[in-house]
């Protein structure tokens, strides 16, 4: 049995531990076929991609076809396919490397592959039969055709559930016939295989379903909208899609009756982890360019690069990039070692898949939010070191831009993810899944209790670090054990306070994952330890601010001081970092790299 077994974690219980830094996984363990697959597909956007910017900015979606089929003839449609279905077989690390590196170089190819690997591919996989696997996964796999996922509608974005379109059985019980309209369909334009969802007869779920454009008795009854117009990601089909009396083999169900709105659910999951990674490279290449031009650019006689704002600007960049790394990687390898762990016990892999992405959907939604609302910024920050250039469609920066105000909406808002990720702790919680009440309980003795004043010794490498980890974790404990034991069923409505509780929960995760791949990997006085360090003090500061506006809009008197003395002391720092410091170092080490 493999030692896996030992050391996975329940999902949101890295909030109740205290995780070793060598349980955790990062980019500097790639294996050395993780980093043949790595240079692959960097190499190839760098050659086949990256030239055709202005192509990709001009609505070619026959480019964006083309590309999407050279990927398929590469293996890098297939990773996550078993091999007996035409794919690679490779682990869920090896996934999300992949969607990293190939979506780097352009956010309409980012989006197609996504689509058509994540959301396009999976529900088959996870659900179908034996035969629908068969039947429709080698040519996914391959790029011989294209997956599109039909969800959303104009009255059901995210509420899924609420969608009008329906099936109904045939008079010879051989079909179901479908009838309805979805709406922003990415691969639309050049998909053969639709996943979609419908509302059999009055149920109260929706349903999945699967099917090949090209085998359709009638093939007017799938029609398309014109491609939409979009701020970004301009060479990504995008369409309405129309079903006419469309007819589907009863055996092309996805898993069972009513059961679609948990597959839709599980394949997000997946989205929004995979989410993550696709904005890891734009992030690395939007730093590079900023840095490359910040030392090309020269005012008052020398390179901007030697400015304070500016050196600041690339400090914070540099560490985004680096913590959402950290935090990425971890939960790859946790989903993956869930996934072992499962099969060594005797579940089949398509349950394994599918129960070790739902064990870590909190975590999932961290990423998605945390990732995705940092590109953007990096993006931001990108056209202010450009300046007025950067406005300009001759630099990359613009339409880098515009192409990633899409991560903050696709899988679910987020707003939602962050509703979600609190939202699901807390069920958890309920259920006796998650034991987060008796450290809840904890916290509140010790707040009543008189506090130590003894220095500890923090001559260990992060050790102080560790302890602020250890101690934000109490305030989360401490905020949203209150919240719940005055509002109890009623927490859901409250969702200003969620939002607050959410920022805590995203900084928690995301610092702690950045302090132990700093502390596993680098030295004290490397610049990754100043980058990890440097984010925890910015976290710390987020926490304070969330923390204190949950803390004042619930609780009164008493309580209410009491818990503001706790977060005084929860968020306090012996040795306050030098920030200027940090910052400086880090800064100093990629300007001088050139790279990050």
């Amino acid at each position: 049995m493999s030692d896996t077994l030992n050391k996975t974690l329940k999902g949101g219980e890295f909030l109740i531990k205290e995780i070793p830094a060598n349980e955790i996984f990062s980019l500097e363990e790639l294996s050395e076929e993780q980093k043949m697959l790595r240079d692959s597909a960097k190499e190839f956007i760098d050659r086949e991609v990256v030239p055709q910017h202005d192509r990709f900015e001009k609505k070619d979606y026959a480019l964006t076809e083309e590309t999407m089929r050279k990927l398929g003839e590469m293996g890098l449609l297939g990773i996550t396919v078993p091999e007996e279905y035409g794919g690679l077989g490779m682990g869920f690390v090896s996934t999300m490397l992949a969607c990293d590196y190939v979506s780097g170089g352009n956010g309409s190819l980012a989006t197609a592959y996504g689509a058509h690997t994540g959301i396009g591919t999976l529900p088959t996989l996870l659900y179908g039969s034996e035969e629908l696997k068969k039947k429709y996964l080698p040519d996914l796999a391959t790029g011989t055709k294209f997956g599109a996922y039909c969800l959303t509608e104009p009255d059901a974005g995210s509420d899924a559930n609420s969608g009008k379109t329906r099936a109904k059985l045939s008079e010879d019980g051989k079909h179901y016939i479908i009838n309805g309209q979805k709406m922003w369909i990415s691969n639309a334009g050049f998909a053969d295989t639709f996943t979609l969802f419908a509302k059999i007869d009055d149920d109260k779920n929706i349903t999945g379903f699967v099917i090949n454009r090209s085998e359709l008795e009638n093939p007017e009854s799938l029609t398309f909208g014109e491609e939409e117009h979009k701020l970004g990601i301009r060479s990504s089909s995008t369409r309405q899609v129309f079903f006419n009396d469309m007819k589907i083999p009863v055996e092309n169900m996805l898993g069972e009756r009513n059961n679609g709105f948990k597959i839709a659910l599980n394949a997000l999951n997946v989205g929004r982890i995979k989410l993550a990674a696709a904005n890891l490279d734009g992030q690395r290449r939007i730093l590079n360019h900023s840095i490359q031009y910040a030392n090309e650019r020269k005012q008052f006689g020398v390179s901007i690069s030697t400015f304070g704002a500016i050196r600041k600007k690339i400090a914070e960049m540099t560490t985004g990039v680096f913590v959402s790394e950290a935090g990425s990687y971890r939960l790859a390898k946790n989903v993956e070692d869930k996934i072992a762990e499962l099969v060594d016990g005797g579940t089949d892999h398509q349950q394994a898949e599918l129960k070790g992405v739902e064990e870590f959907a909190v975590e999932a939604s961290i990423l998605k939010v945390f990732v995705s609302d940092l590109t953007q910024k990096t993006a931001d920050e990108g056209i202010q070191i450009y300046g007025g250039m950067g406005f300009s469609e001759d630099t990359p920066m613009e339409s880098a831009w515009r192409d990633a105000r899409i991560g903050r909406i696709y899988e679910g808002t987020n707003e939602i993810n962050r509703l979600l990720a609190v939202g699901m702790l807390i069920k958890r919680a309920m259920k006796g899944e998650l034991d987060l009440l008796s450290p809840a309980m904890a916290i509140s003795k010790e707040l009543m209790g008189i506090p130590s004043f003894e220095v500890p010794d923090y001559s260990e490498f992060m050790s102080e670090e560790k302890a602020i980890i250890a101690n934000l974790k109490k305030v989360f404990l401490m905020v949203s054990g209150a919240a719940l034991q005055k509002y109890m069923m009623d927490i859901e409505k409250q969702q200003h306070l969620l939002l607050n509780a959410s920022e805590i929960l995203n900084q928690i995760y995301m610092a702690e994952s950045a302090i132990l791949r700093a502390e596993k990997h680098f030295s004290a006085d490397s610049v990754e330890a100043a980058m990890a360090q440097l984010n925890l003090y910015k976290a710390v500061e987020k926490i304070t601010v969330a923390a204190k506006e949950g803390i004042i809009s619930f609780a009164e008197g008493d309580e209410q001081r009491m818990m503001l003395s706790g977060l005084r002391r929860f968020t306090k720092y012996t040795n306050n970092p030098n920030v200027v410091a940090l910052t400086e170092k880090v800064a100093a080490h990629y300007i001088e790299k050139g790279h990050y």
